[in-house]
């Protein structure tokens, strides 16, 4: 009679389990609050152009705007190693590529479809890349870009290059079937990832409490000892607080994190979106109370930064968006020629 296999030991709940540290906010100097200020009023005042483009048919196609999310993209890769991490997002990109210190002029020409775009005019707003800055996309196929960072992850361990993966996805990519089979190999193999959910409340459409039957996303890597950390995604010192214990528990070599960051988007799913499955009030109350540019002003008028100072900024910012608009406008298109470069990689 052949013997039964001997029961595993029962494991402790994963509360109980060695976890990241509980992240405090981060602890910024004037300095660094102003370059948090800039980065995040950037990518709103680039994105609301973006916006008035397609309004004015300069950019076709579909076109995701990253307003109200600043935070978490300025937050958490102000901590990244620039030499040696890896960033990886979904269809939208425009706010992590800003935040990545990558030329507005080049996003934008990107966006209208020019040859001097960062995809040569090809990829448009969801299929930007810079392997120069090791940010792979910007993808169009929701929950693909984990799967892809999950390898860029294991590129990371098998060269042993010291970096560590961003996976940027969304609370409706969080029931995608092939997030679960990356996170069971992230886990298996303890590779260096990061993955950030940003929860801005309702995937394409629907909230995430009618979407989701576990809700509270940080938990989602639990059954495979995953551990989680949900963060104020509204709060750039919150998320750069994050993004700091995450990182010390991957270098340290203990497997990938869950982030989930909770935060709101203002503007409808894309620009087709009229986002009539919330009220005016609803967006407007998370505005006035949780605005992640408002906040980080008040900390600089804290630190003694005037209303005269954070005007000229606002110049500053608006004369870099104009100009990104104004080459976008005038640089010209792809020869015809381009729909066959770029198509396949020859290796030897």
């Amino acid at each position: 009679m052949a013997k039964s296999p001997a029961a595993r030991p029962a494991e402790p709940p994963l509360s109980n389990r060695e976890r990241p540290a509980e992240p405090k906010p981060f602890e910024a100097n004037k300095d660094q609050l102003l370059d948090f200020y800039k980065q995040m009023l950037l990518i709103r005042r680039f994105e609301e152009k973006a916006g008035q483009l397609y309004g004015l048919g300069f950019i076709g196609g579909f076109c995701h705007l990253y307003i109200g999310q600043e935070a978490v993209a300025v937050g958490l890769q102000s901590a990244l190693n620039g030499d040696t991490d890896s960033v990886i997002t979904g269809y939208r990109d425009h706010g992590h590529m800003l935040a990545y210190g990558i030329d507005p002029k080049i996003i934008m020409a990107e966006l209208t479809g020019r040859a001097a775009g960062i995809s040569k005019g090809k990829g448009g707003s969801m299929h930007m890349f810079s392997t120069e800055h090791k940010f792979y996309g910007g993808h169009g196929i929701v929950g693909a870009q984990v799967s892809l960072g999950t390898g860029l992850a294991f590129k990371h361990k098998y060269s042993a290059d010291g970096g560590v993966c961003l996976a940027y996805f969304g609370d409706g990519a969080a029931n995608q079937g092939q997030v679960y089979e990356s996170f069971n190999m992230a886990e298996l193999w303890k590779l260096p990832i990061i993955f950030v959910i940003e929860n801005n409340q309702y995937a394409m459409g629907t909230s995430v409490n009618r979407a989701s039957s576990e809700d509270q996303l940080y938990r989602r890597g639990e059954s495979f000892r995953i551990p989680g950390i949900q963060v104020d995604g509204m709060d750039v010192l919150a998320c750069r607080g994050a993004a700091e214990e995450a990182l010390a528990w991957v270098r340290a070599g203990k497997g990938p994190v869950i982030l989930e960051m909770k935060t709101y988007r203002y503007r409808g799913h894309s620009m087709s979106d009229p986002a009539k499955y919330r009220s005016r009030e609803e967006v407007q109350a998370v505005r006035d109370k949780s605005d992640p540019i408002e906040h980080v002003k008040k900390l600089l008028e804290g630190h003694g930064v005037g209303e005269a100072d954070l005007k000229s900024i606002e110049q500053e910012i608006r004369k870099v968006v104009n100009e990104a608009a104004d080459f976008a406008e005038s640089t010209p298109e792809p020869e015809a020629g381009e729909l066959y470069t770029d198509v396949l990689v020859e290796s030897y």
